[in-house]
């Protein structure tokens, strides 16, 4: 029962890296090599039974034919006993029937497995002697081992026909189960359009067509939520921009002081949420469209941190500066800034220590030295919406990484959030080259 469980055990490991088409296949093949098996063993064991039940019952006849000529004419005439080799007291004969003749019995003998195979018959003749028929099997050998050939070859062929039959069988099921595994990820990629579609022969409902179906609802479900979510945001903003310019424009007619500058900032912070509220509502419709020109990474990243009002540091590796060797992007100016912008201000808002922009080759990259890092559900998950980084309003970043996230999409840029040692953290955006 061990070494059972140790060979199952086995048998696991070694399928283990296997495909599901490969795993069924062998599991298939060895399935169908016990059968044949077990059924060559049946049927060679019924042949051998069978042999050995015809040869001992010529024997015997043989042996009977042998005593009657012997007791009519006292000698062995071995014209008369066909192929049989008639002796008596053979000294070749076997010791177990020796004794067995010798003990009054009339008994056989039957040898298949040695170089010389027969089947021996014997009985006591006289006093103390002991007549023999021996019979050669050699013939019946030699059906026997072509029997087994003829199994042998059959159960190969029927083994092999149930693998390459279970790796066609399996190859529709994993095609199934790889083509729903793709559709999930693009799916999870952003690609709420991505539908399985019915799998299998038509009218069919088995696992599998069950699996797409259940897949295919989860995402027409997840589209028809997100694209709500979508519309409310867009339409909330939009819905807003008036009522907003109104306000905007009387709080610019009211009498200087302290509570005026408080409203005026509210205003300002409440149109600036409102226009991020669009923006993402367009960055998730995909309907923003880039204006791709070449520029020159340096120069350009210099004059956005200008701009921005964020106090930072430019630099540029050696090999990487301004001028004839600089290194060349195809981007939108608009929406790099935009980015740049956001990252300043993510830096500015939720670090410490001075903020470095590092312009390397193809890369920027903004960084606070001695910040506290992005949480680490941000790194795993990436940006989310409407939470930030403050402890009073839970962690998270806001709309600017998610707006930042979203321009570099569109600009074909990529942007990589980490938290450099010993402390602080890092963002870096990588431009197409020109």
């Amino acid at each position: 029962m061990k070494a059972l469980l140790t060979s199952a055990a086995r048998c696991r490991r070694l399928l283990r890296p296997l495909g599901l088409r490969w795993k069924i296949a062998a599991l298939l093949a060895a399935g169908c090599s016990l059968v044949a098996v077990t059924i060559g063993v049946l049927i060679h064991e019924a042949r051998v039974r069978q042999v050995s039940d015809a040869a001992r019952k010529s024997a015997v006849e043989q042996l009977v034919r042998v005593r009657q000529i012997y007791e009519i004419t006292g000698r062995l005439d071995s014209d008369k006993v066909g192929a049989a080799d008639a002796r008596i007291d053979c000294p070749a004969t076997p010791e177990a029937l020796r004794e067995a003749a010798l003990g009054g019995r009339r008994t056989t003998y039957l040898d298949l497995a040695g170089p010389d195979p027969a089947v021996w018959a014997a009985r006591p003749v006289g006093s103390g002697h002991v007549l023999t028929v021996r019979q050669p099997l050699a013939a019946e050998q030699v059906e026997l081992e072509e029997l087994d050939a003829q199994l042998v070859a059959s159960g190969t062929g029927v083994v092999a026909l149930a693998a390459v039959g279970g790796a066609l069988l399996a190859s529709r099921l994993s095609k199934d189960l790889r083509t729903a595994a793709e559709t999930a990820r693009r799916i999870s990629a952003g690609d709420l359009d991505a539908r399985i579609g019915p799998s299998g022969p038509p009218g069919s409902r088995d696992e599998v067509a069950e699996l797409s179906s259940a897949v295919d609802t989860m995402a027409a479900s997840l589209q028809r939520r997100l694209e709500a979510e979508q519309r409310f945001t867009a339409d909330v903003a939009h819905e807003l921009r008036t009522p907003l310019t109104g306000l905007h424009t009387a709080a610019e007619l009211l009498p200087a002081g302290r509570p005026t500058e408080l409203v005026r900032d509210r205003v300002a912070a409440l149109r600036t949420l409102t226009e991020d509220l669009l923006e993402v509502a367009r960055l998730d419709a995909d309907r923003e469209e880039a204006r791709l020109e070449e520029h020159e990474l340096a120069p350009l990243v210099a004059a956005i941190t200008e701009r921005s009002g964020v106090a930072a540091e430019v630099a540029v590796t050696a090999g990487d500066g301004t001028g004839p060797g600089g290194v060349r992007v195809r981007t939108d100016a608009r929406r790099l800034e935009r980015i740049l912008t956001n990252l300043l201000v993510n830096a500015r808002r939720h670090g410490r220590g001075p903020i470095t922009v590092m312009v390397s080759g193809a890369s920027v990259t903004v960084r606070d030295q001695d910040g506290p890092g992005y949480p680490q559900t941000l790194l795993r998950e990436g940006p989310r919406r409407f939470v930030t980084g403050t402890p009073e309003r839970g962690q998270g970043t806001g709309l600017g990484l998610t707006i930042a996230f979203g321009q570099a999409r569109v600009i074909g840029a990529e942007v990589a959030l980490s938290n450099p040692e010993p402390a602080g953290a890092a963002a870096v955006v990588t431009l197409p080259r020109a």
